[in-house]
């Protein structure tokens, strides 16, 4: 176990100067958003921890529920919809009753980065919140890392050499030290399902993986 760690930063986080400036600049553009880092999103006592990369600036950084607001949100609640992850009816705001089922969703980086790409220190500084996060859910057995950097940074965050766990879309990685299982999917992003890179199949797919790893109590 680490170190005791609060789950979430203070709603006023100051660690990331670059992100503290962007928060400032949109509380001023936008003082109806939430424009403040995202908490995880969870059931109790979840197997699966879906794991994001950052927070979208019209998604979750307007309504301060992870992947809710923006497209990206609405095939990853769909899809837990359908393999019984969630219960309810997702209709892309925080007060629409949607609840998940076994599940937890979060973000390596809990605030907003421009252009949505954080830097390595940004990063660094959020991995605490994400180890006491594990730490504080010992019932999580599979991970899904939605994206290359989501799957490298949960990596870096157990000390594992990414050499030795490749990132592919469909990949599962059994990581040693610990009871996890970690499932690779590209991000479920409007890019990449407009391109044909990630379609509801390929993604559904991952999905299968991981049900045939949690079966259905």
């Amino acid at each position: 176990m680490h170190d005791i760690q609060p789950t979430e930063p203070p709603v006023d986080c100051q660690a990331c100067a670059r992100l503290v400036d962007l928060r400032r600049q949109l509380q001023d553009q936008f003082p109806d958003w939430h424009n403040a880092p995202v908490p995880t999103f969870t059931a109790p006592e979840p197997s699966l921890l879906v794991v994001g990369l950052a927070p979208g600036m019209k998604g979750a950084n307007c309504t301060g529920r992870p992947f809710t607001g923006d497209y990206a949100g609405d095939l990853l609640y769909k899809t837990m919809l359908e393999f019984g992850f969630a219960e309810g009816v997702y209709q892309a705001r925080p007060d629409d009753g949607l609840v998940l089922k076994d599940a937890m969703i979060t973000n390596a980086v809990r605030c907003l980065p421009p252009q949505n790409k954080p830097t390595g220190e940004e990063i660094k500084n959020c991995r605490p919140y994400l180890l006491a996060t594990l730490d504080a859910n010992p019932s999580v057995r599979a991970v899904l890392a939605l994206g290359r950097i989501a799957h490298d940074t949960f990596l870096t965050a157990l000390n594992l050499r990414k050499a030795l766990f490749p990132f592919a879309h469909g990949a599962a990685h059994k990581l040693p030290g610990t009871n996890l299982t970690m499932f690779d999917s590209y991000h479920c992003s409007r890019y990449n399902t407009n391109t044909g890179r990630l379609t509801e199949d390929m993604f559904r797919s991952v999905f299968n993986g991981i049900r045939e790893h949690i079966p259905h109590e």
